[in-house]
């Protein structure tokens, strides 16, 4: 039974206009990996929903994937939700690595105003499992809430952040574990099997929310063979050649200007010539493009079902990512001591040993390897801009955002105006009508920190002005209008004019110090509010050992570019 309503609201019977909502966010896909964005990857049933929809060219998320996911549910920043960084705990309640009790989030608003409310795939916002041995996973403890406790009615899925497609850790179901014996089971395929038959069992009396948070395209590279060998030859190009060709279309369909040219190659980058093998890069690649196929499968098996049982059309379908394009090497035999989180299978069902790390030769994609793409790749899913997850550049937080909802919208229309994960939650609480509450379990909680993109989405009103301000792992940003203040972490300030250089390749910050002065006054200003404290990221050392992926000296040393 869905859990009794906190907080000053009375419950409802479905909001003021009983609009069913689907909330779908994918797990590293940069801004360029669907073909809506200007992709050579096959994703029809996302271009669809793109064609008959709008699309936000300058959508925004939180750079990482637990503290998009806290922002996201709760419309709140990151910090203010308790995840500031990641699922490990740090210094201070900005940090604490789970969602505190002073936020309230999408399902506990929509459940309190007559929703059913369901989740399928992953959580990433409860704790962190990784620290833990298997033995010692206690999900609904202290500090390790669970979906069902944040206003779920019914979940499965996975509690950690990443894992491996065939037999993925923290598995559950509702409350309890489940173990993954199937070897024909894929984790996407399963997401919307479980998303599907939430739906077919649903009460058809009331509204409902679904929340469909796939882990596709996140590492590890698995995917089925067919669907591999069918982009190998794809990916000989290199990422050279495929970035021009994706900056060219995305040109083409209006997402970008023409002015904005595209970024060089990423410095970690090398020339696609120069690989130590052409055949395994290639291969890299062509796994995430089938990881990507699968997940648009997944989502157009979705759709058929609000199709078939008649929901398609009073439904708002909302569909974004996390965080760019993942960068992160896991070569992780470079450093002999390195002991793998508990998250990572070492053997496979029929115990074969699991070849974990980026080993030369060895072809991902099966259960018996655990790979990522790496630098090279990744600034192709990123293209045009630079930088990657973790970064605040325009790489690490620009996301593809699709809105569909039939007889609402112009389809095919093109939102430029900048907006934030922040501003989703907003949105769906104006399209369903649910009022909002002013505390959850006798304590206040913040009003969201975003605002509604229903005027955007409709075409009835302009863009609202927004400054949005962004801080991970030490990395910081501001944008105020066409004006973008971003560092890296521990270094200095560079501006850019959005307007007429989003790849962010003239800076301007010496020439601007006025502005840069202003706008570093209000980051400050923001951070101070929110909690964030970028100190805690002074010793690298910190960040490197919660990182699975190994820092860019140890990529430089290994490749020998």
């Amino acid at each position: 039974m869905p859990a009794e309503p906190t907080g000053t609201q009375a419950k409802s019977t479905g909001g003021e206009h009983g609009v069913n909502v689907v909330l779908c966010l994918v797990d590293d896909l940069g801004y360029s990996d669907f073909g809506c964005y200007g992709s050579e990857i096959r994703t029809p049933a996302v271009d669809a929903l793109a064609r008959s929809g709008v699309r936000f060219s300058q959508l925004y998320n939180s750079a990482r994937c637990c503290p998009s996911r806290a922002a996201l549910l709760t419309g709140l920043h990151p910090h203010q939700a308790g995840v500031g960084h990641m699922v490990w705990r740090g210094p201070g309640d900005a940090y604490a690595g789970f969602l505190n009790e002073g936020c309230t989030t999408i399902p506990e608003v929509l459940g309190a105003n007559g929703y059913q409310t369901f989740m399928s795939g992953k959580w990433h916002v409860g704790g962190n499992y990784d620290a833990l041995p298997p033995d010692q996973w206690r999900p609904g403890a202290a500090g390790f809430p669970t979906p069902l406790q944040r206003g779920f009615d019914r979940f499965f899925g996975t509690l950690t952040g990443s894992g491996s497609y065939y037999q993925p850790a923290t598995l559950m179901r509702e409350d309890r574990f489940i173990a993954q014996e199937d070897p024909d089971w894929y984790y996407t395929d399963a997401i919307a099997d479980e998303a599907i038959a939430m739906l077919a069992g649903r009460d058809e009396r009331r509204p409902f929310f679904l929340y469909l948070a796939f882990t596709a395209p996140h590492w590890p590279l698995h995917a089925r063979a067919a669907t591999i060998d069918s982009y190998r030859d794809q990916y000989r190009a290199g990422w050279d050649r495929l970035r021009g060709e994706r900056h060219e279309r995305l040109i083409a369909e209006g997402l970008l200007s023409e002015k904005w040219a595209l970024s060089p190659r990423d410095p970690e980058s090398w020339p696609y010539e120069s690989s130590v093998d052409r055949d395994w890069e290639s291969a890299r690649m062509a796994t995430y493009a089938a990881q990507v196929e699968h997940l648009d499968a997944a989502v157009g098996r979705v759709v058929e079902q609000l199709r078939a049982d008649g929901t398609f059309d009073n439904t708002l379908f909302l569909l974004l990512s996390d965080n760019g394009g993942c960068a992160e090497l896991l070569r992780e035999d470079v450093i002999p001591d390195r002991t793998w989180p508990s998250s990572v299978p070492l053997s496979t069902f029929n115990g074969a040993p699991v070849a974990v790390g980026n080993r030369v030769g060895v072809l991902p994609g099966g259960p018996d390897t655990f790979a990522s793409y790496d630098v090279c790749w990744a600034n192709l899913s990123n293209a045009p801009f630079r930088r990657h997850k973790r970064w605040v550049h325009e790489g690490g937080i620009s996301t593809p955002f699709i809105v569909h909802w039939p007889g609402h919208v112009d389809a095919g229309a093109i939102v430029h105006s900048p907006a934030h994960i922040t501003d989703v939650l907003p949105t769906i609480l104006e399209a369903t009508g649910a009022t909002y509450p002013s505390e959850r379990a006798g304590r206040p909680i913040p009003s969201p920190a975003g605002a509604s993109l229903l005027g955007e989405i409709t075409g009835s009103a302009p863009g609202a002005q927004r400054t949005i301000c962004f801080e991970h792992e030490g990395h910081r940003a501001i944008r105020a209008g066409e004006w973008k203040l971003v560092s890296v972490r521990s270094g200095d300030w560079e501006l850019y004019n959005m307007s007429e250089d989003r790849t962010e390749l003239d800076d301007l910050a010496d020439s601007e110090t006025e502005r840069v002065e202003a706008l570093g006054t209000a980051w400050f200003e923001w951070a101070s509010a929110v909690g964030s404290d970028t100190s805690v990221f002074d010793d690298v050392d910190l960040i490197e050992s919660n990182y699975v992926g190994i820092s860019p000296e140890l990529r430089r040393q290994y490749w020998l570019h």
